[in-house]
């Protein structure tokens, strides 16, 4: 489970051509699972092409990139290397309830309930080593900058940031906050209008940015008990303490002075423990890891132009996508790639 800090932080609505000419790292595998439950039909079905290919990741990375590369940003997507082991408990529980997901997806399906098969079918993405090596495929194609981190693809996102590598670290989880990234951009792959499942109610979702420092400062903390505070809430690593929601993980955390501190108070106030060390968890947070990045290297692969006949075979020949309509957005990919490379030389 992603870390419940939506309450708690500080964030601000923006527009993309306030990113124009900065670099924003992605969570590769974040944005790749937005694409594959989003990007379905009506119910539930995710695109493929005519050898049952999956292919909606593949529309959303290349459309989705096209159109941050339009507003004069420049991404590079962090895929995920090694899970950390802490995290093994939080992927068995999540292929338990994709499981349960597909089950019903199927009986809904067979009822006609379109609506319940879509959200069901949602909950079922899955990002395997095809969805992975063909994004790879896709993004150097176009010529647009990708890493792999040797673990969590959100703390090197967040590490290259801090070092000022990049703008920016890019993700829908909060996180992102615990990896102690000075400024993280959400929705810049998802903005536009969603309709709320079961209501006939649609709500407009738009990039926001949430600055660390404003965060700490808002709730009273230190970046330490951000950590703390998302321990308590329950993180990808492990499981919160049950009866404490956002306000209260705030309070606690404020009163102790260690992680200590920490187990202490819920022993004596709850009368529970934590399913593990917890030391291991805000280790994880404080000293993740990662790889260094050379810049030149980045500088380098930022400035990659697209390789625009084997980027429509790719998408079109092999993928079954409208060659009229691809063939358009890769020209308007070249003369933002080209324009960008220029004004660097210059």
């Amino acid at each position: 489970m992603a870390v419940d800090l939506g309450k708690l932080v500080v964030k601000r609505k923006i527009e993309l051509d306030e990113l124009n000419n900065k670099t924003i790292a992605i969570d590769a595998y974040n944005m790749l699972y937005q694409f594959l439950s989003i990007i379905r039909g009506p119910d539930g079905t995710p695109l493929m092409d005519y050898h049952g290919n999956v292919t909606s990741h593949l529309s959303g990375l290349f459309y989705r990139t096209i159109e941050l590369v339009d507003h004069g940003i420049k991404p590079i997507y962090v895929f995920d290397g090694i899970p950390s082991i802490l995290k093994q408990k939080t992927i068995e529980a999540r292929m338990r309830v994709k499981e349960e997901a597909a089950k019903a997806w199927e009986k809904a399906k067979e009822k006609g309930e379109l609506e319940d098969a879509r959200k069901y079918a949602q909950a079922t993405s899955k990002v395997n080593k095809y969805i992975v090596e063909s994004s790879k495929e896709l993004l150097n194609l176009m010529g647009i900058a990708w890493l792999a981190a040797p673990s969590e693809g959100e703390a090197q996102a967040c590490d290259m940031c801090k070092k000022g590598l990049v703008y920016s670290a890019a993700s829908q989880d909060y996180d992102t906050m615990l990896f102690a990234t000075p400024r993280v951009v959400r929705n810049i792959t998802i903005s536009g209008r969603r309709k709320l499942p079961r209501k006939n109610v649609y709500v407009n979702i738009e990039p926001e940015m949430i600055d660390l420092q404003e965060t700490l400062k808002s709730i009273g903390v230190t970046q330490r008990q951000l950590i703390w505070i998302g321990i308590l809430l329950g993180t990808d690593f492990n499981d919160g303490i049950d009866g404490v929601g956002p306000v209260t993980a705030v309070k606690i955390a404020r009163s102790c002075n260690s992680i200590s501190d920490i187990e202490k108070y819920v022993k004596e106030k709850y009368n529970k423990e934590f399913e593990l060390d917890i030391r291991e968890v805000e280790s994880l947070f404080t000293n993740p890891e990662v790889t260094d990045v050379d810049p030149k290297k980045l500088s380098k692969d930022l400035s990659s132009l697209p390789e625009r006949e084997k980027l429509v075979e790719f998408m079109c020949d092999r993928h079954d996508f409208a060659k009229e309509r691809i063939e358009k957005f890769v020209e308007k990919l070249w003369e933002k790639r080209t324009s960008y490379k220029q004004r660097g030389l210059f």
